[in-house]
C-alpha cells in the first residue's frame, strides 16, 4: 500500500496477517530509504515493526493510550499515524520530531527522550481512567534496558499494589543502546530460554483441579507443591510477585503470537505484562548484526552498504579525545576507574573497558546508581571517572548534591553532549547543567576551547584532590589544533585571554569562543577594541581577573551555549553585585527561558541569536561613544 496516503491507523484493525506481514515489508523498505538520507534510530524501530502494527490491531488510538518508553522506537507508530509524507524532514529544523511529539499527533499521548518513564505515566493516565470511569486500554511499551531504571520498578510496585488494570508491553531485544548489563538482564535472559511460562503454569493447575479434594491438610499440602513447583520455571515469577500476570515469551515477528498474546491481555484483569522477543535492526543485515550497539542511531548511511557517511579527515571525536585520556592517565594510575549508566558506545569507553576490563563499570540504564557508585568509590580512595551526556545527568541531581558533593568527594564527572546537540532536540539538549551544577557547594565546573587544552583537563581533574570536578564538552568533533604529547595541569579557577581589548570584553568559554574572537575582529575594524577572555572555569570564577576588568571600567558582554537563567553570566552578575561593581554595565548572551527543538545546531543558533552577528550588535550598543572617551 501506499504508505504517504496513510491518514490514521483504523486500517490495520481490518488487515489480515498476510496483510500486516506485507505492510511490515513496506515498512521496513521505507525506514531502510528515508533514515539513510535523515539518520536516526533506525535499529529499534526496525525491531518493532510487527509489534506496533500488531497494537494498532488489536487497540484503537488513540483511545487507548500508546506510551512508548524512550520514544526511539515510535517511528512505526508515526507511519501507521499519517506522518509517512513528513519523513524526509525527521529530526530536521522544524520537520519531524525523532520522538513522540503530543502537538504533531493525536495518538502521541506522551513525550519522551529519556527511559524508564512511561510506567509511572501510565499508571497516572490509568488512575485519571478510572477516576472518570472510561474503559481506555493503556498500553505502556518498555524495552529490557530501560527496565533496569529505578523509576520503572518503582511504578512496577505501585501497579502491582494497586492492581491497576493495565497492559505493559516488554519490548525484549537483549539490548538498549549498547548490550544490556546486570542481574535483571540476566534473568530476562533465562526467561527467553524458559519455554512458554504460562502454558506450563496453566496445564499444572490443570493437573491439580483433577485432584479429588481428600481434606484440608492434603490441600494446603497441594497449594504449597503449586507454589514451590512455579518457581521451578523461572520465567515469570518475578513479574508475578509484583503482582502482574506474565504472559510470554512471545515471537516479537510473528503476528499470530503478538495477537493471540494482545488479545489474551485484554481480557485479563489486573495488571498484565507481555514479554514480546523482538530483534533490533531486524530486516537490515549491518542493523541487525549490530553487537555493539553502533546501529541503535546513527548519522546518514548508504543503503546498499550500510557503510556510514563521514567527513574525511575529521578532527577526533570529542567523547573519544576525552576517555582515550582518561585511559592514557590510567596507565600509570591504578586508582583511575570509569563508569557509564549505558552509554560505553556513545562515552567511547570501548577503549578503555578492553584495556581495562576490572575497571569499567556499565551499570545499566540507572544515572542515579552510577553517581553514587562513583562516590563510593572515591570514599576508597579511587579516582572515579563518570562518564555521562548532560541531558542524563539530570536524572542524577540529587546523589551529585547528596552524594557526592556534600561529602566533598574526589569524583570526576564528564558531562558530555554539553550544549545544544541539534537532531535529538529538546529532551537531549545538554543546556541545563551550568544552572544545576554551579549553585552546588564544592563543584569546580569547567569547559575547554579546544581538544589539546580538554586534554590538560581532563589530568587536571584526575589530578584534583580537593573534591568534585567536571567538565563540559560538546557532542561532535574538536577543532583539529595541534595536541601536546605532554600533559600538564591548568590551575583551578583561571581564565586566560584571548585577544586584548581596551573598549569592552567578551567573556565565553568553550564552543562559542570561535564566534567571540570572529566578532572581536570585526569589531575591530569599526574601531572597537574587544578583549576576548577564555573564561575556562564556570566555577570558581577568575575573581581576580574580572576585578581587573572592573577596575578598567570596560562594559563586559557574557555569552555561553547553555541556558541563561542561573548560568555564568549569572554568576558574574552575582558577583558584580558582591563586588559593589554596581556601575559595570554586563550584557549576556545565551539560550533562552525556553526548551530548543529539534534541528541543525548552526539553524537553532540562528533562530536564538546567538550568533556572531548579535555579539557584534550588543557590543556596538554597549560602545556606542567613540574609541577611548570612555569616562
Amino acid at each position: 500500500m501506499d504508505l504517504l496516503s496513510i491518514k490514521n491507523p483504523s486500517f490495520v484493525k481490518k488487515m489480515n496477517v498476510h496483510e500486516m506481514e506485507q505492510l511490515s515489508a513496506e515498512i521496513r523498505k521505507f525506514l531502510i530509504e528515508k533514515l539513510s538520507a535523515t539518520g536516526g534510530h533506525i535499529g529499534p524501530n526496525l525491531g518493532v515493526v510487527e509489534l506496533t502494527i500488531a497494537l494498532h490491531h488489536c487497540f484503537t488510538s488513540p483511545k487507548d493510550k500508546f506510551l512508548f518508553d524512550v520514544g526511539h522506537q515510535s517511528y512505526v507508530h508515526k507511519i501507521l499515524t499519517g506522518r509517512a509524507d513528513k519523513f524526509d524532514t525527521l529530526r530536521q529544523y522544524k520537520g519531524l520530531c525523532g520522538f513522540p511529539k503530543m502537538n504533531e499527533s493525536e495518538h502521541d499521548v506522551w513525550e519522551t527522550g529519556h527511559s524508564s518513564t512511561s510506567l509511572s505515566a501510565a499508571m497516572g493516565m490509568a488512575i485519571a481512567r478510572d477516576l472518570k470511569k472510561t474503559d481506555a486500554h493503556i498500553v505502556p511499551v518498555i524495552g529490557d534496558g530501560a527496565l533496569t531504571g529505578g523509576m520503572a520498578l518503582e511504578a512496577l510496585n505501585h501497579i502491582g499494589h494497586e492492581k491497576t488494570n493495565m497492559i505493559v508491553i516488554l519490548n525484549d531485544n537483549e539490548m538498549s543502546i549498547a548490550p544490556n548489563v546486570g542481574a535483571l538482564h540476566n534473568m530476562l535472559g533465562r526467561m527467553r530460554t524458559g519455554g512458554k511460562y504460562n502454558k506450563i503454569k496453566e496445564e499444572f493447575e490443570l493437573l491439580l483441579k483433577r485432584i479429588p479434594a481428600v481434606g484440608g491438610k492434603v490441600a494446603s499440602t497441594v497449594e504449597r507443591m503449586k507454589d514451590s513447583l512455579k518457581y521451578m520455571f523461572v520465567p515469570g515469577m518475578f513479574f508475578e510477585e509484583f503482582g502482574f500476570t506474565y504472559l510470554g515469551p512471545i515471537d516479537g515477528h510473528n503476528f499470530d503470537e503478538l495477537i493471540q498474546g494482545l488479545e489474551q491481555a485484554k481480557r485479563t484483569d489486573g495488571p498484565v505484562l507481555v514479554h514480546v522477543i523482538t530483534k533490533k535492526g531486524k530486516g537490515y543485515k549491518p542493523a541487525e548484526t549490530d553487537t555493539v550497539g553502533s546501529w541503535h542511531g546513527t548519522g546518514p548511511y548508504k543503503m546498499d552498504t550500510g557503510d556510514i557517511i563521514k567527513s574525511e579527515n575529521e578532527p577526533p571525536a570529542w567523547s573519544a579525545l576525552v576517555s582515550e585520556t582518561v585511559r592514557e592517565i590510567a596507565r600509570a594510575d591504578e586508582r583511575v576507574v570509569a563508569i557509564t549508566p549505558a552509554m560505553p558506545v556513545g562515552s567511547k569507553l570501548l577503549g578503555f573497558a578492553s584495556e581495562f576490563p576490572d575497571r569499567m563499570f556499565d551499570v545499566g540504564i540507572a544515572e542515579q546508581h552510577a553517581a553514587t557508585v562513583a562516590a563510593g568509590l572515591a570514599t576508597q580512595g579511587m579516582k572515579p571517572f563518570l562518564a555521562i551526556y548532560s541531558t542524563f545527568l539530570q536524572r542524577a541531581y540529587d546523589q551529585v548534591v547528596h552524594d557526592i558533593c556534600r561529602p566533598n568527594l574526589n569524583v570526576f564527572i564528564g558531562i558530555d553532549r554539553s550544549g545544544l546537540v541539534g537532531a535529538d532536540g529538546e529532551t537531549h539538549q545538554g543546556v541545563f547543567d551550568i544552572a544545576f551544577l554551579r549553585h552546588i557547594p564544592n563543584m569546580v565546573l569547567m569547559m575547554p576551547k579546544d581538544e589539546n587544552e580538554g586534554r590538560h583537563m581532563v589530568n587536571t581533574a584526575i589530578q584534583y584532590d580537593s573534591g568534585p570536578i567536571a567538565m563540559r564538552f560538546p557532542r561532535g568533533n574538536g577543532l583539529g589544533v595541534k595536541i601536546d604529547t605532554e600533559l600538564s595541569t591548568i590551575p583551578i579557577g583561571t581564565w586566560e585571554i584571548l585577544k586584548e581589548g581596551t573598549d569592552a570584553a567578551i567573556l565565553t568559554f568553550g564552543t562559542t569562543i570561535p564566534m567571540a574572537l570572529e566578532a572581536a575582529e570585526e569589531l575591530e575594524l569599526q574601531g572597537i577594541s574587544v578583549k576576548v577572555i577564555n573564561a575556562r572555569f564556570i566555577k570558581p570564577l577568575d575573581k581576580k581577573m574580572l576585578n581587573e576588568l572592573f577596575q578598567e571600567n570596560v562594559p563586559l558582554l557574557t555569552i555561553e551555549e547553555a541556558i541563561l537563567e542561573g548560568g555564568f553570566g549569572s554568576a558574574v552578575l552575582e558577583y558584580a553585585c558582591e563586588a559593589g561593581q554596581h556601575k559595570i554595565v554586563i550584557d549576556r548572551m545565551g539560550i533562552p527561558d525556553k526548551f530548543i527543538e529539534h534541528g541543525s545546531v548552526t539553524k537553532l543558533l540562528e533562530e536564538i541569536y546567538l550568533t556572531k552577528e548579535e555579539a557584534i550588535r550588543k557590543i556596538a550598543a554597549l560602545v556606542p561613544e567613540k574609541q577611548g572617551e570612555r569616562a
